[in-house]
């Protein structure tokens, strides 16, 4: 069964200053070593940081009409700064993944099973 681990973490738009720089860069290598270890135990099957809300666009379409919004979003609290899609057989053993993700430290880390959004 396919997991989604989806990173969410509270949005920041200032200037990051030179030490929140250096615990970002620490991070990042920590996360790239939680991959790498997903990608080693054969279970990994996509995952990626996402850019800021400030980089991004929403697309609507109501009643026919489309509208866009360039980010950044101010009613969001919360954005999704990345996510691991694994390949496991049990539910609790991607909460055990997300458990281990060093993202749970500073962020929250949400569990979602792949699957049909709409089921009959």
């Amino acid at each position: 069964m396919s997991y989604m681990l989806v990173v969410k973490q509270v949005g920041n738009s200032k200037a990051f200053t030179e030490e929140e720089n250096r615990v970002a860069a620490e991070r990042m290598e920590r996360m790239m070593r939680f991959g790498a270890s997903l990608q080693a135990r054969g279970i990994f099957l996509a995952g990626d940081s996402l850019r800021t809300d400030a980089e991004g666009i929403r697309v609507e379409r109501r009643d026919g009409k489309l509208s866009f919004s360039d980010g950044p979003f101010t009613e969001s609290k919360e954005i999704i700064g990345g996510f691991f899609l694994v390949d496991v057989k049990t539910r609790e053993e991607a909460l055990e993944l997300a458990t281990q993700c060093p993202a749970a430290e500073w962020s929250t880390v949400e569990v979602r099973q792949c699957g049909p959004c709409y089921e009959p």
